[in-house]
């Protein structure tokens, strides 16, 4: 990575104008071509830089209000089956291992993301069913207090 992919990170972070041509843009910003920052995009992809390259949405503007952490117990033996199916549903953004504790025997954990926590909870029983994993606690979202992307 060079100090132009360093700025062209700066300026994506900002997100992209919503125009035709918005690489056009940030090209003028940096002096590059159109060709140039999707090249560099491109490359800091491939070399693990930047994980991907995609738009976000704000999930509350299109209605989706519920966000529920669905916490598992799974035994250690079916922890990467359970986990490659968890993950694998169209309905999770996020799924992760995490150590148990003595009070706390939830060892994975999926965020889902819905209209209502009805829908959530249909979705928590999809996933135990496709599973096979009963054991499990829903816990909703009650307030949204800081979302923003990492900066450089």
């Amino acid at each position: 990575m060079d100090e132009l992919d360093l700025e062209l990170l700066k300026v994506a972070q900002d997100g992209l104008d919503l125009t035709e041509r918005p690489y056009r843009v940030w090209g003028e910003v940096l002096g590059m071509g159109e060709d140039e920052i999707i090249s560099r995009l491109r490359a800091m992809e491939g070399e693990g830089i930047i994980r991907r390259f995609a738009a976000t949405i704000g999930h509350r503007a299109l209605g989706i209000l519920a966000n529920a952490l669905i916490a598992w117990r799974v035994p250690p033996e079916k922890v990467d089956e359970a986990g490659a199916i968890f993950a694998a549903a169209e309905e999770v953004t996020h799924c992760y291992e995490r150590a148990t504790a003595q009070d706390w025997p939830y060892n994975i954990y999926t965020m889902v993301h819905s209209r209502s926590r009805e829908e959530c909870l249909q979705i928590a029983e999809r996933l135990s069913s496709r599973s096979g994993i009963s054991d499990y606690i829903v816990l909703f979202s009650e307030k949204e207090y800081k979302k923003i992307s990492a900066r450089i």
